[in-house]
């Protein structure tokens, strides 16, 4: 992919990631922050093309003279609904963004059977597995103690606290593996299993939990779902690894790319961090969230490395059948 389609693909998923209108300050914020962390990685310089997209210097017609070939548009396309899609909710405002850039895109059914899959991703039931990882390998680290890990106020049953790490070093490492797989949904995928694993935990702690109480979690502890999409594919773009350019799966430029991608830590933050809190009785204020989710992020990262082999054997293993089994619930 030449420097004008790469800049193309890039100014329409930040154009999606703005397209209700309504993004929060924060979310708004970590957006900034990826173009800038981006920008240093490629040909193009992301954080001036965020600001043109924010001043709504570049249009969908620009996009379009970018994106000659058919594939690269299918594929800038298919970004495009996984931004619009990352938080679940599609707006009246996102739903006729992505209708006029199908047509500007010249694009046809196969475009619209991509959104109905993006949409099962987005719409997957909180109920069911949240790995496909063999058990783990001895020597998983577990975080040590801490006055927050109290008993639960209200315990359904006793919380098993070698289960849920087992339970939170496989997600890692399947959102891990799904991290470098090419496909688009794979991608996607990963935001689903990783609330997911919050709503198990708090499952395993006596609490009921509902999308919307998640997203709150996830967005107080500084995870923004558009933010976090926009980060993994666009690593994976610049890397030549998303649509199985530069090398496909596991090659070369790609591998590289992703190898110090955010989705293990991420899910193995998000994980301990739930465990903390719904052990404590959610009693943690949102300052609290945040200063323990960054400090659990850096042991996920330091972590990373030791389980990238079996990340890497996952993925050679994983199909898109496999992965959309998976995030709709299918045991």
């Amino acid at each position: 992919m030449d420097t004008s389609a790469l800049r193309a693909t890039l100014s329409l998923s930040l154009m999606a990631a703005f397209a209700d209108g309504d993004k929060h300050e924060r979310e708004r914020e970590e957006i900034r922050r990826i173009a800038q962390g981006l920008g240093a990685e490629g040909a193009v310089h992301l954080p001036t093309l965020y600001q043109d997209v924010l001043l709504q210097r570049v249009t969908l017609a620009d996009v379009a003279q970018g994106l000659p070939e058919r594939g690269a548009r299918q594929l800038a396309y298919e970004m495009a609904v996984c931004v619009c899609d990352a938080d679940g909710a599609l707006s009246p405002r996102e739903q006729a963004f992505l209708a006029e850039a199908r047509r500007v895109l010249a694009l046809d059914g196969a475009a619209e059977a991509f959104e109905s899959e993006a949409r099962t991703l987005a719409e997957a039931p909180l109920a069911g597995p949240t790995a496909l990882a063999p058990a783990a390998a001895a020597g998983a680290a577990a975080l040590p103690p801490t006055p927050l890990d109290e008993p639960a106020a209200r315990p359904v049953a006793p919380v098993d606290g070698a289960e849920l790490d087992d339970r939170i070093l496989k997600a890692a490492i399947t959102c891990g593996a799904l991290e470098l797989l090419p496909e688009t949904l794979s991608t996607l995928a990963i935001i689903p299993l990783q609330m997911r694993l919050v709503y198990t935990i708090g499952q395993a702690h006596g609490y009921d939990l509902d999308r919307g109480h998640i997203k709150d979690f996830l967005a107080t502890a500084g995870v923004g779902l558009t933010s976090q999409y926009l980060e993994q594919a666009g690593r994976k773009l610049i890397g030549g690894l998303l649509g199985k350019m530069g090398g496909g799966l596991l090659g070369g430029v790609g591998k590289q790319a992703v190898s110090s991608g955010m989705s293990f830590a991420t899910t193995y933050a998000l994980g301990h961090l739930a465990r903390r809190y719904y052990a404590g009785g959610r009693s943690f204020s949102p300052q609290m969230l945040k200063d323990s989710y960054a400090s659990i992020l850096e042991q996920g990262k330091g972590l990373q490395g030791r389980y990238l082999p079996q990340m890497q054997q996952q993925a050679s293993q994983m199909d898109l059948g496999k992965v959309m089994a998976l995030a709709k619930g299918w045991r």
